[in-house]
């Protein structure tokens, strides 16, 4: 009786698929994918973007708005609801980038040691930088326009410039992001993010945001002007009522 030929075991090209090689522009975009996977689990968390700048509107644009009455802005007299809502679109995009490029990034690199395993593919450390940057601008562009429709919806647009005030809020939103980033590599503790705080609210407060700045003293509207976010609070309302000059 003759002995059946035993099968040769099967290779490691058909036990495994083998990828092609990602390229360099590739790579942040794997890191985009990893938090857009990782966010499914806690959606509810992703939607609750849209509703902060949605509560300050109502109860600071609408509800103040009712006692301040209406304000000049350039060559226009618009409500105060419509003076204060393209600040806080600005605001928002401010937030949403510092928001993901500090506590978010800290919790991942501090704690959740996220990076570790990254940096053990073919990944480096610009691609986690790039890849989170993108990751904080596409989370930023999507509030950004649910709250331009927000704004449409109530009556609070006044120009077609206002299709440009996105792109705007993607703009402000890669400046803080980048300078996000690059603090939060130097903090060691939880303390650290006071510093954050600090900058923060004054920024939120004095950028032209809720009062024209001609209503603050002379002194203070010239450092008022050189902070990045009055810069983008003024693009913001530019666009949205139709006053843009250079």
């Amino acid at each position: 009786m003759s002995a059946r030929p035993t099968p040769a075991p099967p290779s490691a090209a058909g036990m495994f698929r083998v990828l092609p090689p990602i390229t360099a522009r590739q790579r942040p975009w794997r890191l985009v994918e990893r938090n857009a996977l990782a966010y499914r689990r806690i959606w509810p968390i992703f939607l609750s973007g849209f509703l902060e700048p949605f509560l300050f509107l109502l109860s600071i644009g609408i509800g103040v708005g009712a006692l301040v009455g209406n304000l000049p802005v350039g060559g226009l007299v618009v409500s105060y609801k419509v003076f204060v809502a393209p600040g806080l679109l600005a605001s928002a995009a401010m937030n949403g980038a510092l928001l993901d490029t500090t506590f978010n990034f800290f919790v991942k690199f501090k704690y959740s040691h996220t990076y570790d395993a990254i940096l053990a593919t073919p990944l480096g450390t610009g691609d986690v930088a790039t890849g989170e940057v993108a990751w904080a601008l596409m989370r930023g562009a999507i509030y950004s326009t649910g709250f331009l429709v927000t704004m449409l919806f109530f009556g609070l647009v006044l120009s077609w410039w206002a299709l440009l005030a996105v792109p705007a809020a993607v703009l402000i939103g890669f400046g803080f992001a980048g300078g996000g980033l690059a603090a939060t590599t130097f903090m060691r503790s939880w303390v650290d993010f006071d510093y954050i705080n600090l900058a923060l609210i004054p920024l939120f407060l004095f950028s032209a945001t809720f009062f024209p700045i001609t209503r603050y003293p002379a002194g203070l509207q010239a450092v008022i002007r050189i902070t990045p976010l009055y810069q983008g609070v003024v693009l913001e309302r530019s666009l949205v009522i139709g006053d843009v000059h250079w």
